[in-house]
């Protein structure tokens, strides 16, 4: 068995993920998101899709990107 990287948790069907360098073994989505999601530069939630990008910060929406001073990026139905 594995133990989580986020919850300690020992599994028989944990998984192991590696993004941008980083691994972690995990027992759910639920703790990889927890671990390895990006985080809105603007509300803090964790990022689950494609998110909007301005430099190197990362926004869950273009709404976000604009609060923080992005005013180029847009969402599909802002355009």
């Amino acid at each position: 068995m594995a133990t989580c990287t986020t919850c300690g948790n020992d599994y028989d069907k944990a998984f192991t993920m590696t993004m941008d360098g980083r691994t972690g073994t995990f027992d759910s989505f639920e703790c990889a998101i927890q671990e390895m999601a990006p985080v809105c530069a603007h509300c803090r939630c964790r990022i689950l899709g494609h998110g909007v990008e301005s430099g190197d910060s990362v926004y869950c929406c273009a709404h976000c990107a604009r609060k923080a001073g992005h005013d180029e990026l847009v969402d599909r139905g802002d355009a």
